[in-house]
This record gives C-alpha cells, structure tokens and sequence, in this order.
C-alpha cells in the first residue's frame, strides 16, 4: 500500500509564521525569559527548538538554553518492536531544576510520544514546570495530554498521516498530508524521514 500525498497544509513562509507565533506565545505566558530552556524532541522537534530558540534570540536578545531529548528507551512499544531499537544522544547541558521547561515536537498525535519525553525529563531533575509546543496537533489523542503552543490543529482521520520536511533534514520545507499510510512514499521528502507522528 503506497502512502499518497494528499496536499500541502503548509509550505515554508507558513512554517515561519507559526514559529514567529510561538515565539511571541511563548515570551507572553512565561513573562520572558527567565529560568525559561528548550528541549527538542528528537529528531524534527530538534530543529524546531533551534528555530525557536534563534527568533525568541532576535525579539529578546536572550539566547534560551536548548537540549536535545532521545526517547527511544522511554517508548511504551518498545516490547513490541521487532527490530533493536536505535538509541541516539540526549544532550541536556544544564540543570532542568527549577526551570521553565519547554519540550518542542513536529506533530502531537496520539499523546504517547509526548508522555514518554515527560517521563525522560523528570529523570535529568525537577522542572518547576514543563510545557509542550508543536507544529502540528492532528487529534486521536490517546493519553489525556495537550499541547501549549500549537501552530496548527489539523483534523485527520486515522488513514491520514502528516510528513513534516526542514530544510535543515529534507530536500523541502512544507508539511504534507498523506493518505493510505503504510508505505513509505513521499514527494519531497526523502524515504527516511516520514513521520511515525505519535
């Protein structure tokens, strides 16, 4: 079964917009800066905290901490995986006691993803509080967990998949709809970064 671009949802000036939004959202609910970090969800949600991290830079002249989150071995299927998992670096180069925390991810789906990224954070210390931004929240939430910072919501049903492509990782910059997933078929996208948006 081959997985069909359906449309584009967003191409890059839209990308742009939302995180210049966030950025702004951010700076308002946390009343700056102060004791505020980011840590980016491996692997888009990286590239989206650095984007974050570069504007919220450029409208407070404060440049926010940022961390990189592996959560292979915090995953709830792990159990189930056929294939040994790949574990990659967390690199969190200061202390989450205290702080602001705000984890950054591509799409919220089902919710699992999120909780295991919780789970790996309250093991590196205390947060005196965490919060989640995506790009995208798409529903079908199976856990009882909700984002702060959304960029867009988009109703799919569950047949319907959403490729997030940077620049940074792809050959394009948009977020695409994808129908019949299953088969790892994109336009743009290379064939090994199709989101398991979970």
């Amino acid at each position: 079964m081959e997985r069909i671009a359906k449309s584009t949802i967003m191409d890059a000036n839209g990308i742009r917009r939302i995180l210049t939004r966030i950025a702004h959202e951010i700076i308002e609910k946390n009343k700056g800066t102060k004791d505020v970090v980011l840590i980016g969800i491996r692997r888009r949600g990286v590239t989206l905290a650095k984007r974050l991290q570069q504007l919220i830079c450029e409208f407070e002249g404060v440049k926010l901490p940022m961390g990189i989150l592996d959560i292979t071995l915090y995953r709830d299927d792990l159990r189930t995986i056929d294939v040994q998992p790949v574990v990659q670096e967390t690199a969190v180069p200061f202390s989450v006691q205290g702080k602001q925390v705000i984890l950054v991810d591509d799409v919220l789906f089902t919710g699992r993803t999120a909780r295991a990224a919780l789970d790996a954070t309250m093991d590196l210390g205390r947060p005196q509080r965490i919060q989640l931004a995506v790009l995208i929240d798409r529903g079908h939430r199976e856990l009882p967990i909700r984002a702060d910072y959304v960029g867009k919501n988009l109703p799919t049903s569950r047949r319907e998949s959403v490729s997030v492509c940077l620049r940074e990782a792809d050959d394009s910059e948009e977020v695409v709809l994808m129908d019949k997933p299953g088969c790892l078929i994109s336009w743009n996208c290379p064939l090994n970064v199709l989101q398991q948006d979970d």
